[in-house]
């Protein structure tokens, strides 16, 4: 499986966010939209991720407040990221590797979405029980003992 298969049933709905916009700008829209991360895009690049784990570390940074900082103060400028072409199971292990809970898919400068470590696991386990289904279908129609007996 790849992450283009992810891609292809998450949507390609974005949020994304500039470097100069304000902390504060950047979390009423992450609470608004219900969502974990924004891409920050600065003149059509990705420029880093802005994530809860990086808002907390910023907030503790800043005695408990979000103050006049901006995105590109809390930002992490080299996010890990992947292309549609990437296999699950490299991505799986990449973010298990660096505790990352979001990655920025990108075909060479494009963003074409992100994936969040939800999306991965969902993708895992459907994958799982549709193989267990086929597996399971595959024994239930497996020739019986006295069957292959009296065809002989």
């Amino acid at each position: 499986m790849k992450v283009s298969d992810i891609l292809r049933v998450k949507g390609s709905t974005l949020f994304t966010v500039n470097p100069d916009e304000r902390l504060a700008s950047a979390l009423n829209a992450m609470a608004e939209k219900d969502i974990g991360s924004l891409v920050v895009m600065s003149h059509g690049q990705l420029a880093g991720m802005l994530t809860f784990r990086e808002v907390i570390q910023q907030v503790v940074k800043n005695g408990g407040q979000v103050g006049q900082t901006t995105v590109q103060d809390a930002m992490d400028a080299q996010p890990l990221t992947c292309s549609s072409d990437t296999d699950l199971d490299e991505v799986r292990r990449i973010m298990l590797e660096r505790h990352a809970r979001y990655m920025p898919i990108m075909d060479g400068t494009t963003l074409m979405g992100v994936i969040s470590f939800y999306d991965v696991a969902k993708a895992v386990v459907e994958s799982q029980d549709f193989e267990n289904k086929m597996l399971k279908a595959y024994i239930r129609d497996w020739p019986g003992q006295e069957s292959t007996t009296a065809a002989n």
